[in-house]
């Protein structure tokens, strides 16, 4: 194993004022990423056009060893001393003339591609500005593996910045980081929480729009927030359903995100919701029906059967585990509760039975619209079937969230089909050995029958 260590004096990357020398080859992995990052750069895209303007080789075309601070770690060095150099660059370049001119050719530039990625790389300093220091004060979420800091830039945005602790000796955070700017990254919707930059000096970090209201989550199981009101809940079940259909439909490349739950949808200040966390997010191909996935990873009660037992990924885990979050925002629930008792098994009697004031938050009371409970439960009914063949894609859920008529016959399971369902109804309850187990767990399993489960971060 690799481990980090400083380039020597005389480095193959220093300049010479005769000469243009070509950069050391990178190997596919990291051309592939240098491409993204140059696309993805506006400071690769002046260098470019000062190039074509002045047609000979200029120094601004090189990067110096003082420029590139080089890190050596496992296969993916080359990817931070990329970033890094980006990052670097784009804070030099953040004053003076240099951020004149940079603002002049924007101005002159093409209007900006649908594909080309909105975030920049900020360096450390910036973000360290932005949260005090990283003061205990900005900190306002803590998992396993991660921190999130509240933060101000200089321009007054008030931004969320996600710190990957200890990323540079995991490889496996190393992956979900770059995942996670892969796909996130180039999502542009009022529901998916908008990623603003990353910093890869001494640590991994991600800068996102701060979501003022903290997480679904956190409103709702909040003993001491109060409860809230059926409009809201309703609002952001919608609102969540757009972003996800955005996902699976109006995104460049497919997105599955494969985490959907209460945790991971923030709320802006007037409750807007906003997807968040891909860092187990998918690219799904245009050609492909699907992909295996192993391990597999996700929250205990949000799983669909196929992606459990198979390991199969598409549009339809997602649904699953959106009629989960629905269940939870209407019942006020957690997906797994204290005694391990699942949310599906505890709701499954209710919705048979068509008993929906049973289902609804007893904190809301009698004070919401019986027909969209109605709606609400019919939609999460349908989400969390077990054959993802009979379930709707988001596209159909958000016109029945949104009041398209409802057909019964359209939805209307074969009796093999049903029987299936009751089979499968209850895998995912946990057992009952372990003393003392958080309400909501995540795992990380090459089998259902071989599972390590770990606190949900």
């Amino acid at each position: 194993m690799l481990t980090a260590r400083a380039a020597p004096a005389s480095s193959h990357l220093a300049v010479s004022t005769h000469q243009c020398l070509p950069p050391p080859p990178l190997p596919p992995p990291a051309r592939r990423l240098v491409s993204l990052l140059r696309f993805a750069s506006s400071d690769h895209l002046a260098r470019r056009r000062r190039r074509r303007r002045d047609h000979h080789c200029s120094l601004q075309g090189i990067v110096s060893s003082r420029e590139m601070r080089p890190l050596y770690l496992r296969s993916s060095g080359s990817f931070k001393k990329l970033l890094l150099s980006i990052g670097h660059r784009g804070a030099k370049n953040g004053n003076g003339d240099a951020a004149k001119e940079k603002e002049t050719l924007a101005a002159a530039a093409a209007p900006e591609s649908p594909r080309k990625p909105a975030w920049r790389c900020f360096s450390y300093d910036e973000i360290h500005r932005a949260t005090n220091a990283f003061h205990e004060g900005n900190l306002v979420g803590k998992g396993g593996s991660s921190e999130v800091y509240r933060g101000e830039l200089p321009d007054g945005r008030v931004v969320a910045v996600k710190r990957l602790m200890g990323a540079w000796a995991c490889e496996r955070r190393e992956r979900d980081f770059l995942a996670e700017l892969g796909t996130v990254g180039h999502a542009r919707h009022p529901n998916v929480c908008a990623l603003l930059g990353c910093c890869v000096d001494r640590d991994l970090y991600l800068v996102f729009h701060f979501s003022g209201r903290g997480s679904v989550s956190a409103n709702l199981h909040d003993e001491k927030a109060p409860a809230m009101g059926w409009a809201v809940r309703r609002g952001i079940a919608v609102g969540t359903a757009r972003g996800l259909e955005y996902l699976h439909k109006g995104c460049q490349r497919r997105i599955i995100h494969r985490d959907i739950k209460a945790s991971n949808v923030l709320l802006t200040d007037d409750f807007q919701p906003q997807i968040s966390d891909f860092g187990l997010a998918k690219w799904l191909p245009s050609e492909w029906t699907h992909r295996a996935i192993a391990p597999i990873e996700g929250t205990f009660g949000c799983l669909a059967p196929e992606y459990y037992t198979h390991g199969i990924v598409d549009e339809k885990t997602d649904v699953f585990a959106f009629g989960v979050f629905l269940l939870e925002i209407m019942t006020g629930r957690k997906p797994v509760d204290g005694s391990h008792k699942s949310l599906l098994s505890w709701a499954r009697p209710f919705l048979n039975e068509g008993r929906i004031e049973s289902l609804v938050d007893p904190r809301i009371g009698g004070d919401y619209d019986g027909e969209e409970a109605r709606r609400l439960a019919f939609v999460a009914s349908l989400c969390i079937r077990s054959s993802a063949t009979w379930r709707p894609s988001m596209t159909e859920v958000l016109e029945l969230l949104e009041g398209v008529e409802i057909r019964q016959d359209q939805w209307t399971m074969p009796e093999t089909e049903e029987d299936d369902e009751e089979e499968l109804w209850g895998f995912d309850d946990l057992d009952d050995d372990d003393d003392d187990v958080e309400d909501e767990e995540e795992f990380n399993t090459a089998s259902p029958s071989s599972c390590s489960s770990t606190l949900s971060n």
